[in-house]
């Protein structure tokens, strides 16, 4: 097994004035946090650098990546990414304030899958949203997402929000993955109105690498709704499109319910 650099960066929380009050320092110490959780689709970002490193445009073009977030990251805390690889697959964890905050890995598979268009049909957004219950992420059921382009100095913004330096973006105007977790995020969203929620893991295959300027969007599949631990926990199943085209396929899982507050 073999040691590769480590990629440290100085935690960034992108949410504090987002709807979702879990990266609120208030909110989340009532949940029994010690402040605002740094989101989970940017301690993903962070975990992209080192196998983009190695593995370079190949890996936006075909790359396999999983995470699963144990621990929260903090704003202005130093979270630490590092990697071991052997036999072809890299093994990743997040440190930070001592403590193991997310694991996962990552791969270079020899071709990228095929996944057909059609069978992720193409669903819109609620007209309006309303506050989510037990119809919102019904099993089975499909969900659309708003489409959004980060692009021009959103992008660039992007890159410094999470702390990404690696030239390939700039140079090659390639978008960052990191923001396709994002249309996952927005997938739930888009669709209702959440209390305080939590990302909880991720699974990713890149298909095609994305433009810079792309609008992205996705087609989503509610796979499974379930209580855990006195959770509420949703799966999707989803295509993620830049400018029409599946750039990558995504199993998404998130707490949309936590626990009580009185009960954590």
């Amino acid at each position: 097994m073999a040691r590769l650099e480590s990629h440290s960066v100085t935690a960034y929380n992108t949410a504090k004035d987002s709807e979702n009050k879990m990266h609120d320092d208030t909110v989340a110490r009532q949940f029994g946090f010690s402040g605002g959780l740094v989101p989970g689709v940017d301690v993903f970002a962070y975990m992209m650098h080192p196998p983009v490193a190695k593995w370079g445009r190949a890996f936006l073009e075909r790359g396999l990546i999983e995470a699963r977030f144990v621990k929260p990251v903090y704003d202005g805390e130093i979270a630490e990414v590092t990697a071991d690889e052997a036999g072809g697959t890299m093994t990743l964890e997040v440190q930070s304030r001592g403590q193991l905050c997310a694991t996962g890995s990552a791969s270079l598979p020899a071709s990228a899958p095929k996944f057909l268009l059609a069978d992720y049909p193409d669903v819109a957004a609620v007209a309006q949203r309303r506050a989510v219950d037990a119809q919102s992420y019904e099993m089975g059921k499909w969900l659309g997402a708003i489409p959004r382009a980060w692009a021009g100095s959103d992008a660039t913004g992007y890159l410094t929000d999470v702390r990404e330096t690696l030239p390939i973006y700039t140079q090659e105007g390639v978008g960052h993955p990191g923001l396709f977790q994002r249309v996952m995020n927005k997938v739930l969203v888009d669709n209702a109105i959440l209390g305080p929620w939590i990302h909880v893991g991720s699974r990713m295959q890149m298909l095609a690498a994305a433009k810079a300027s792309n609008e992205l969007t996705a087609r989503a599949k509610v796979t499974a709704n379930y209580e855990k631990k006195g959770h509420r926990f949703v799966e999707l199943d989803a295509l993620v499109l830049a400018g029409g085209k599946p750039v990558a396929h995504c199993w998404h899982i998130a707490i949309y319910q936590p626990r009580a507050q009185a009960a954590a």
